[in-house]
């Protein structure tokens, strides 16, 4: 849900951490390709996000992080199932 931080604070009734300082949270968000990776990345650009590291390229996996608006990370990431051996 997402809600003002007046709100948060009222139904929480703790302190919101300055999330640009300290880690509150951490997600990651799997999706079906790269491209997908990537047009999701430019999207929280384009809304305000940064990206705080290049790509990440492991040949199985790819994961993009942005920071939102308000210090969260999130790691966006495609991982290539062929590339896995099957027994």
């Amino acid at each position: 849900m997402i809600m003002s931080h007046e709100t948060f604070e009222a139904y929480s009734r703790k302190s919101i951490p300055d999330t640009r300082n300290y880690v509150a949270a951490y997600f990651t968000l799997p999706v079906e390709s790269l491209d997908r990776v990537n047009e999701i990345v430019e999207s929280g650009l384009k809304a305000g996000g940064t990206e705080p590291i290049p790509m990440i390229d492991h040949g199985f996996m790819q994961l993009r992080r942005i920071e939102d608006f308000d210090g969260h990370t999130w790691d966006i990431i495609f991982m290539d199932l062929s590339k896995f051996r099957k027994e």
